[in-house]
């Protein structure tokens, strides 16, 4: 018989087309098989046995780094063929329907090649193979090919290019490969971008040994990096980076590494280790502080990644002193670096040479730099393990652009997220494909990466889009952005609420259709009567919402300011106990807190809002935990660390009588919670009495709102469920009491998911 199949799905650039190769030659089949525009195409004949066996392990035995999507087979005309090959790629004129791979670690072959003295790839910059390597960030179009990446520029050596055209060589149609004779070089350039004399490798670790910082080009941008146990390399890198307090991620070479400074178990060394290589949030040890002085000042996690790139590992090689073989990579090392992105505060990781001699002037001493460009940025991805799995606290690297497969398909949709750790969302088909992390829309060069990353989307999955989705507040870049857009392209336009689009995510995720309730908590979002929400308790059907309660609203002194400032928080709770004469005095701040009591019994620029992230901040100004945040959400983690030292210690306390209460205005009210922590004797204990009382108080206003509305499945969404004690205590509470719960799981609860809920609100409007 003879049969012309279709694979689609992340079937390019992962060694697919050699895989159906030496499959097909070992079932005694002739034909050929080649990428196109829609994934992989194969044309087969032989006996019906051996075409079945076929297809069967086309899904069953693809590689490592492919995901099938699809299997379609069809009859085909018979040939006079005489063998399987593999011919060339065509660029299809219809619409692609294939996918590129996020781009993942150096594989174990690729290393021992790389350490091997004998080997032509000796200390090899950028070894690389079909099972490793960068994917996204140096691809331009599809179908996946050479000459499409940014390797087009470096034609292949004689050597290379007989492994490349082998097609049972591991580097057959690997479109990154190269060796030290035709592949990228790397340089050491001084501040001034200067090329300096010597090893690259070699001058770069004798610069951070001696307390310098160096800007080091990794996959999708530099990092910013310095010797973490040099408190001076620490402090002056935070002082030119203008970041106080905001912890730094280290990289070491391996587990072993890690003894001194964290716990780990199994299943978070999985993590580390995995081909996505994230940074992992793990449990600090006692020591770690004294030991990496200055890096998570006062905070009971550390960020840890491992190497990712060729270049890492040859900055530890190097601090080993060179040894020959890969034995050495299992054994602990001394070196740890600090591992950040390199970019002005809040700006887009820096991409290229120019962009950083302009951006990191006065931040980096020096620049580890290559001539391979990087197409598209993209920042580390961070997760923090949970029991079961991990959840992510951003998305980007090593995972995106994974396409997230939608309960149904439909028109084309771009969605441009939220102001706020915005990410871009386009569908096509059934596949939501989220972008890397873009940032917080408060400055233009982060603004300008948003539209080169919608282009970039477009433009990569060949994407015309029918509807532009976007938040419904007006003055965020992103929905100005995305009318702009619009406009420009004659589209039509919906406008979704902020926290509809966190639930929303959870169910394109999940692949939930039907009405369920949807508990939303996070700092703010825009709602639909245009006041300021964030604790909001929805019934969510698809395209439509309807808000059945939420957290009682509470003043906001000085507005914006109080999101940077908890102890205005904790005025404007006092002040709502009856109790503002308190707040000059608890809150002197200059003469601030005077000012602010007066605002607030005068009702002067101070909007209401119903956000529970600010219910947090209140809570930790109260205790005396954070008077003014250095970074986001600073005040929630140091509650929540407050909280975790005493359950560690004599486990869950009860929750608090009366500390809540749920009125006929649906209207949870934790003011008699909120009043009781300035009088707690621990702080700990008050903070896990915070804990567990808000717990409560969520569980009885869901399970009450579930009972009368006849429904059994709830999903969360929303920055709060970043909490790792309320978000597993509330989970526990509910599904005992009968309820299903959907949570994010391949995206953020943060903002970065409310590009997918737009548009899969969007396609759902389509139908509503």
């Amino acid at each position: 018989m003879a049969r012309r199949i279709r694979v689609s799905g992340v079937v390019q650039g992962v060694g697919f087309r050699p895989f159906v190769w030496r499959l097909a030659n070992e079932l005694g089949l002739t034909g050929w098989v080649r990428n196109d525009a829609h994934g992989v195409e194969i044309e087969a004949q032989g006996p019906a046995p051996q075409m079945a066996e076929l297809l069967a392990r086309l899904r069953s035995d693809a590689p490592a780094l492919a995901s099938v999507d699809e299997v379609r087979v069809q009859d085909a005309a018979r040939h006079a063929l005489t063998r399987f090959s593999i011919v060339a790629s065509v660029k299809g004129q219809s619409a692609s329907a294939t996918a590129i791979g996020p781009d993942v670690a150096v594989c174990p072959d690729c290393l021992d090649e790389m350490f091997d003295p004998a080997n032509r790839r000796w200390r090899h910059g950028f070894i690389t193979c079909t099972h490793c390597g960068p994917r996204y960030t140096v691809t331009r179009a599809l179908p996946y090919d050479r000459p499409q990446t940014s390797l087009a520029p470096f034609p292949l050596c004689p050597p290379c290019e007989c492994e490349y055209r082998l097609p049972a060589d591991r580097r057959f149609h690997a479109e990154t490969t190269c060796c030290p004779l035709c592949g990228p070089q790397l340089a050491l350039l001084d501040a001034r971008g200067q090329p300096l004399a010597g090893d690259p490798i070699a001058l770069t670790l004798e610069r951070l040994r001696s307390g310098q910082s160096v800007a080091i080009k990794g996959l999708g941008g530099f990092h910013l990096a310095c010797d973490a146990r040099r408190s001076e390399a620490v402090q002056r890198l935070r002082r030119r980076k203008n970041r106080d307090q905001k912890p730094f991620a280290v990289m070491l070479l391996n587990a072993a590494s890690l003894a001194s400074y964290v716990h780990l178990c199994a299943p978070e060394r999985d993590l580390l280790e995995s081909r996505e290589r994230p940074v992992v949030l793990l449990r600090a040890r006692a020591p770690c502080d004294a030991l990496l002085p200055g890096v998570a000042p006062g905070l009971m996690e550390l960020g840890v990644m491992l190497p990712t790139t060729p270049i890492h590992y040859l900055l530890f090689h190097e601090a080993a002193g060179r040894p020959a073989g890969s034995a050495w990579l299992n054994e602990p090392q001394e070196l740890v670096l600090v591992m950040t992105s390199a970019n002005p505060g809040g700006e887009p990781i820096v991409r290229d040479s120019t962009e950083a001699a302009a951006r990191l002037a006065g931040i980096a001493d020096a620049l580890l730099d290559h001539d391979r460009e990087i197409v598209a940025r993209c920042d580390d991805s961070v997760l923090r393990p949970l029991a079961g799995g991990a959840q992510f606290i951003r998305r980007s690297r090593g995972y995106t652009p994974g396409a997230i497969r939608l309960p149904r398909g439909g028109p084309s949709v771009l969605a441009f997220g939220a102001h706020l750790k915005n990410s871009v969302c386009v569908t096509r088909g059934i596949d939501a494909f989220a972008s890397p992390h873009v940032g917080d829309l408060d400055n233009a060069a982060t603004c300008s990466f948003l539209d080169e990353t919608v282009e970039r989307m477009l433009r990569l999955f060949e994407v015309e889009p029918a509807l532009v989705a976007h938040d419904l507040h007006p003055d965020d870049y992103s929905t100005q952005a995305a009318l702009a857009f619009a406009a420009r392209h004659g589209l039509p336009t919906v406008a979704v609420q902020h926290h509809h689009a966190h639930i929303a995510a959870v169910c394109a995720e999940h692949g939930h259709s039907g009405p369920l309730l949807g508990l939303a908590l996070d700092g703010v979002g825009l709602g639909s009567d245009g006041a300021a929400w964030g604790g909001e308790l929805l019934q969510v059907d698809g395209a439509k919402f309807e808000r059945l309660g939420h957290l009682r609203p509470m003043p906001l002194p000085g507005g914006d300011k109080a999101a940077l400032e908890p102890w205005r928080m904790a005025a404007a709770v006092l002040h709502q106990l009856g109790r503002g004469a308190e707040i000059g005095e608890r809150f002197p701040n200059n003469g601030a807190g005077a000012i602010v009591a007066r605002m607030l019994a005068q009702g002067i620029n101070s909007p209401r809002s119903s956000s529970m992230g600010r219910v947090f901040d209140a809570a930790a100004g109260l205790l005396g935990l954070c008077d003014r945040m250095q970074y986001e959400a600073q005040a929630a983690m140091l509650l929540e660390q407050a909280a975790s030292r005493h359950i560690e210690r004599q486990g869950w306390p009860p929750a608090m009588a009366g500390g809540w209460r749920i009125g006929v205005d649906r209207q949870p009210d934790l003011l008699a919670l909120l009043g009781s922590l300035p009088g707690a004797v621990d702080v700990d204990q008050a903070a896990a009495v915070f804990h567990a009382t808000l717990v409560a108080a969520l569980s009885e206003w869901v399970l009450k709102a579930a009972r009368e509305r006849g429904l059994s499945t709830l999903a969360w969404g929303g920055g709060c469920f970043l909490n790792s004690l309320l978000s597993s205590e509330l989970r526990q509470n509910l599904e005992k009491n009968g309820l299903t719960v959907l949570a994010p799981r391949r995206l953020s609860p943060g903002d970065a998911s409310i590009a997918v809920g737009q548009a899969w609100v969007a396609l759902n409007s389509l139908e509503q």
